[in-house]
C-alpha cells in the first residue's frame, strides 16, 4: 500500500460540495464588481491578467463537466493524495486553454453563472462514487471535488493579491479542505515522525524521517496559518521569506522544510 493510501483522510462529500459551490459563489460576487481596468491588471501567475485568472477559476470547475462527459474508467487507479503531485505536468496545456477561454468569454459574469448552474445539475445527477479520468488517474467524483477546493482557494488568494482592495472571502470548509489536503501531501512527500507541522485550526501532520516523537513537546515543530501554508505549498511564497517575515515559526534541527517546498508546481 502506498503512503498516500495509508494517510488518506476522510472528507464529508456533502460539506465538500457545499464548500466548492460556496467558494465559487464568493468569487462570482467579487468578479461582478471588477471594472475593465481591474480585469486587465497583472497577476503573480506569469503573464496572466486578472481576466485570464478568472477564466481559469471557471475552468477549474468545468474540469468536472469535461470529466463527466467522458466514459467512466473501468477501475480506480489513483488516490486523492496523488493529485497534488500530478498538476505540474499539465501546466503548459492549462495555460493555452485558459487564454482561449478568456478570449471566448468576454462576459465573465455570464460565463461563471453558467458554470454554477450546470455544475449543480451535474452533481445532482451523478453519485460521488462515479469514477472520473483526471490528470492524476481515475478518481471518484467525491475525491475530485476535494481537489477543486484547492484550486478555488489558491486562486481566490491569487485574485486578492492581484486587485488592490479586493477581499474575496474564504468559505471555511473550502479553506479547511485545501489546508488539510496540502498538509497530508507534505506527509506523503516526506514520510516520518520527527517533525510536527501545525496549521491551526485545520491540520496537524507528522513528517520527515528521524526519531519519532511520542510524548510531550515535539523536538521539531513548524507552525503557520492556513493561507501562509497554502502559499508555501504552491510556491507563492518562499520558505526563507516566510520565516524571515515571522509568518512561520520553526524550531528544531529537522524543522527546515525549505527543500520540500513547494509541493505543487
Amino acid at each position: 500500500m502506498s503512503p498516500a493510501k495509508k494517510r488518506a483522510r476522510a472528507y464529508d462529500p456533502v460539506k465538500i460540495r457545499a464548500a466548492v459551490q460556496g467558494q465559487f459563489g464568493n468569487v462570482r460576487e467579487a468578479v461582478r464588481t471588477l471594472a475593465p481596468e481591474q480585469l486587465a491588471l497583472p497577476t503573480r501567475l506569469g503573464e496572466w491578467t486578472v481576466r485570464e485568472l478568472v477564466a481559469h477559476i471557471g475552468m477549474a470547475l468545468t474540469a468536472v463537466h469535461r470529466a463527466l462527459d467522458r466514459p467512466a474508467p473501468a477501475r480506480q487507479d489513483a488516490v486523492l493524495l496523488d493529485w497534488p503531485f500530478a498538476t505540474a505536468a499539465s501546466s503548459s496545456a492549462i495555460d493555452d486553454f485558459t487564454r482561449g477561454l478568456a478570449e471566448h468569454h468576454p462576459d465573465l459574469d455570464a460565463y461563471l453563472a453558467d458554470i454554477d448552474r450546470t455544475l449543480a445539475d451535474l452533481l445532482d445527477a451523478h453519485p460521488g462514487t462515479r469514477l472520473l479520468e483526471t490528470n492524476a488517474g481515475a478518481l471518484p467524483l467525491a475525491d475530485y471535488l476535494v481537489t477543486r477546493t484547492v484550486e478555488l482557494v489558491v486562486h481566490t488568494d491569487d485574485l486578492n493579491a492581484a486587485v488592490p482592495g479586493l477581499d474575496v472571502t474564504y468559505d471555511r470548509q473550502a479553506l479547511a479542505a485545501c489546508t488539510r489536503l496540502l498538509a497530508d501531501a507534505l506527509a506523503v512527500k516526506a514520510p516520518g515522525g520527527s517533525t510536527e507541522v501545525r496549521i491551526p485550526p485545520y491540520a496537524v501532520v507528522q513528517c520527515v524521517e528521524g526519531p519519532r516523537h511520542t510524548r510531550g513537546t515535539p523536538p521539531n515543530v513548524v507552525e503557520t496559518d492556513p493561507l501562509t501554508w497554502i502559499r508555501l505549498a504552491t510556491g507563492r511564497v518562499a520558505w526563507t521569506d516566510a520565516v524571515a517575515e515571522a509568518k512561520v515559526s520553526a524550531s528544531g534541527e529537522r524543522a527546515d522544510l525549505g527543500a520540500l517546498l513547494p509541493l505543487m508546481g
